[in-house]
């Protein structure tokens, strides 16, 4: 079997990604005889070369976690992990359940797991079952092609605008700036841009400047080499180095110290890097994509954001809507949530009750995509029947609150409309139903509808009525 290779044609797709330790390599020709086209890959780069070659068909993949892979290494998955069109299944060690990551890793993201070695017939069942997985979400979205951009779920007017604005932005070369709130899927949409530019076969790395302490960003961006200072026992490649060829994604960038910000923006400038501790210019070809909650504007303004570095940067401005805005994919995201959570629940749900849609839609969503999600994943849990209530998404202020109906809508405006012209004809029935346009007995039933009456008798036959 030889790396990125497909053993034969015609069938389903599977990826086994090992690092192929002695004598922990499964040979799997049983798998290819009935009738998977098998490709290994040892890294996560592998993977996704694999993936941005098929990136319309489903494919199962098998993550065999027995060795060789370290929690850095599990990390740089996380790309892969999220695809769309992948029903991921681990491969373990029975002992390996016991460790945090492992067992975060196949919680989060893999249809299933194993324990290895087992019969192929029993791999053949579960890969099988998540290869059809993988066939059902491409299946969805291919029918939400036309409206939504390599995996993004939506076709709100917003949504729309920056589906457009992502595909021609992924064929050029100019830096982009995503701005958005918090959870609305700025990483999501960095990574539609990559996988549709020229650089899609070449690494996306990712950074959070806002999650590493200010000390360590330097080394973060820029790596070191050994003895640069206590502790540097060997050369570590930053973070743009590793992007090298590819796209580097620069999250939170409004966290970035003034210091890191006077360095990114000389590498900016000369196109290379000097890794901490040592004097060697490295050329380095890569293109940034930055996001950030922050208003970068006022930012710069106070002084905490460089100019230079945000012209730089903003060549291409994007704006990432807030999930309230979005109307109608609210319901979308909840239906999208629903199924793939679906598995985790301990009964069959059929969707949700008219309390938790009128919730989804009443909710101010200060999480956006991302609370959204939870929220859905949290009610498959904990959901009592067969459907989702809006208090099994602890939305529940809305429940109190039913939506007005039109008839209740129109009595609440004429009402309020008469009390106004009332208060400023100082209750003169004639003149406030020469002003509404109605005539006089219309007036009268309309206050006596709605308990209305004269605030001052405007002639000794004015008539009140209460």
């Amino acid at each position: 079997m030889q790396d990125s290779e497909a053993a034969q044609t015609g069938g389903r797709e599977l990826i086994y990604v090992t690092r192929g330790g002695a004598g922990r390599v499964l040979a799997l020709g049983g798998l290819q005889q009935l009738g998977w086209n098998l490709r290994r890959a040892p890294d996560a780069r592998s993977v996704l070369r694999i993936l941005n070659g098929d990136s319309r068909k489903p494919h199962a993949a098998l993550l065999d976690l027995r060795e060789g892979f370290t929690q850095q290494d599990l990390a740089e998955f996380g790309t892969a992990l999220s695809a769309g069109n992948v029903g991921w299944v681990a491969g373990v060690d029975a002992r390996q359940l016991d460790e945090p990551p492992v067992r975060d890793l196949i919680r989060d993201y893999c249809y299933d797991y194993l324990t290895l070695p087992c019969p192929e017939s029993v791999l053949n069942t579960v890969i099988g079952h998540a290869h059809g997985m993988a066939s059902l979400a491409c299946e969805r979205g291919d029918a939400t092609s036309e409206s939504g951009f390599d995996g993004m779920i939506g076709d709100s007017p917003a949504m729309r605008t920056l589906c457009r604005t992502l595909r021609k932005a992924a064929l050029t070369e100019a830096p982009v700036f995503i701005a958005g709130e918090t959870g609305t899927g700025k990483e999501l949409a960095a990574m539609a841009v990559h996988r549709h530019s020229r650089r899609h076969a070449h690494p996306f790395v990712a950074i959070n400047c806002g999650a590493i302490p200010h000390s360590l960003i330097q080394s973060e961006l820029f790596g070191y080499e050994r003895g640069a200072f206590t502790g540097a026992q060997q050369r570590k490649l930053g973070r743009i180095e590793m992007a090298n060829s590819g796209t580097l994604f620069l999250d939170e960038i409004g966290d970035l110290p003034l210091e890191s910000q006077a360095s990114l923006l000389r590498f900016l400038q000369q196109g290379s890097i000097e890794r901490l501790g040592g004097h060697e210019q490295i050329p380095v070809d890569v293109r940034i994509i930055s996001a950030t909650h922050h208003d970068l504007d006022r930012a710069v303004a106070e002084g905490r954001f460089r100019a230079d570095l945000y012209h730089r940067l903003c060549v291409l401005r994007l704006q990432q809507p807030p999930l309230r805005e979005r109307g109608s994919d609210i319901d979308k995201l909840a239906e999208y949530s629903l199924q793939r959570y679906s598995q985790e629940g301990h009964r069959t749900l059929k969707g949700f009750s008219p309390c938790a849609r009128q919730a989804l839609h009443t909710h101010s969503w200060p999480g956006n995509v991302r609370e959204l999600i939870n929220r859905v994943r949290q009610a498959v849990v904990m959901a009592e029947g067969r459907l989702i209530t809006a208090a099994d998404l602890h939305i529940e202020s809305s429940l109190t609150t039913p939506p007005p109906t039109l008839d209740e809508v129109r009595d609440a405006a004429t009402r309020a409309a008469i009390e106004r012209s009332l208060h400023r004809n100082r209750g003169r029935l004639v003149d406030v139903a020469r002003e509404l346009g109605v005539s006089r007995v219309t007036l009268y039933r309309l206050m006596q509808r709605h308990g209305l009456r004269a605030h001052e008798p405007e002639a000794p036959n004015t008539i009140h009525i209460a």
